[in-house]
């Protein structure tokens, strides 16, 4: 999903300009894409992915220097607090910055959660559309999720720092839903945490995601080839994202440690637990840290199953590259993913290991299932693409003409 908002309303002849902070594409920055990325500083690596393909330089204004000031002062920040309040001031320059660029021939905004206050705000009371997207569970749902999972497996993560600026933060997020004519949710849990909150639910358009993956099975493997498989070797479970809480983590290594000799698991992404934890997890899991985007179609080739017991997302991506690779997924109804439980995968209970393993043992034992549901995995992936995405995105959009 890189860019892939700006791009897509470019390609429709809607994009009036792409307001961002740092990108090669414009101005000095631009001049990283001389230099080998491995003889860059990890810090101007990170500069060097932020590439916007697809919309011409005339588009795009990018705020240089507040950018590379936000991106200096974070990792200076020495906890928590210091963290939420350099975000506050980020989210209210990078509005001011716009606001005072104009807004040129624009009709309408689009912004991102705790990042469009002001904007949002300066737009409607010039009569222009306002639009913006909730990426994920509003920020009280996802800190009080959050609270409860640290209580529950102490040892993990690092205990929850006391932020005297999240209760801005949290307001910051809910006046914005006031403010916007049109709040663009990627799924339904992420509306229902809105409503949570006392939101304009109303507001809310479900708009899933897309993704355009390539296939990691030029044909699906037939049932007789599966239950060959099955009977000489464990079912292959891949989990895809940050290792820590709010990726369930935990309930993985729970499912990994009682299914011992009937499923192998592997976990690609930042480890972001405890040394302890880590510990406990390469016992039962294969931890292979971060994978770079281009060897991820061996990891999806690998695996039988997708297995993301999330507590707080917005909608998961590698739930949209999995099923593009013809995995089913098991998921909780937090994880936010578009199948339908029984069809193309499984939907459990958040926290809850036994439906879990469950469901699990039940794939391991009937290739026959497994292989229907991975057809129907493909299948669904049709409606996942970006282009139908697009689709979705404009048709939630054409809603405020």
């Amino acid at each position: 999903m890189h860019y892939a908002v700006p791009r897509l309303l470019h390609e429709a002849g809607q994009l009036e300009r792409l307001f961002t902070d740092v990108t090669v594409t414009s101005g000095w920055p631009r001049l990283l894409n001389l230099i080998p990325q491995s003889l860059l500083p990890a810090s101007a690596q990170r500069f060097a992915t932020r590439k916007v393909d697809g919309i011409p330089k005339a588009r795009i204004t990018a705020f240089t220097s507040f950018g590379l000031k936000f991106g200096s002062l974070l990792p200076r920040c020495k906890n928590k607090a210091e963290a939420t309040k350099l975000y506050l001031w980020a989210g209210e320059e990078f509005c001011r910055l716009i606001v005072a660029r104009g807004f040129g021939g624009a009709t309408g905004v689009y912004t991102f959660n705790t990042a469009g206050l002001e904007l949002l705000r300066a737009a409607k009371a010039r009569g222009l559309h306002a639009v913006m997207e909730q990426t994920i569970a509003p920020k009280r749902i996802e800190e009080k999720l959050l609270a409860e999972e640290h209580e529950r497996w102490k040892d993990w993560e690092d205990a929850p720092e006391k932020d005297v600026w999240e209760e801005k933060l949290m307001g910051r997020e809910e006046a914005e839903w006031q403010a916007a004519d049109l709040i663009l949710c990627g799924s339904q849990f992420v509306a229902e945490g809105i409503r949570q909150c006392g939101g304009p639910v109303e507001k809310c358009a479900m708009v899933p995601y897309g993704v355009d993956v390539a296939k990691a099975k030029a044909e699906m493997p037939k049932t007789e080839m599966l239950k060959a498989e099955m009977g000489n070797r464990p079912l292959r479970v891949l989990t895809v994202g940050a290792v820590g809480l709010r990726k369930g983590s935990p309930y993985v290594l729970e499912a990994a440690k009682r299914l011992k000799g009937m499923a192998t698991f592997r976990m690609v992404g930042p480890v972001l637990v405890s040394p302890e934890a880590q510990t406990k997890l390469r016992e039962h899991i294969e931890l292979t840290g971060v994978v770079p985007r281009s060897a991820m179609h061996e990891q999806f080739a690998w695996a039988n199953v997708f297995l993301l017991p999330s507590i707080c997302e917005g909608s998961a991506t590698a739930t949209y590259e999995a099923l593009a690779c013809g995995l089913p997924v098991i998921c909780t109804a937090n994880t936010g993913s578009v199948i339908t439980d029984g069809e193309q995968g499984f939907i459990v209970p958040p926290r809850a290991i036994d439906p879990l393993i469950e469901r699990l043992s039940q794939l391991r034992e009937s290739p026959e299932e497994l292989a229907d549901l991975s057809k129907a995995a493909l299948k669904l992936s049709e409606h996942c693409t970006v282009a139908a995405y697009a689709q979705r995105l404009l048709a939630a959009l054409s809603a405020l003409s």
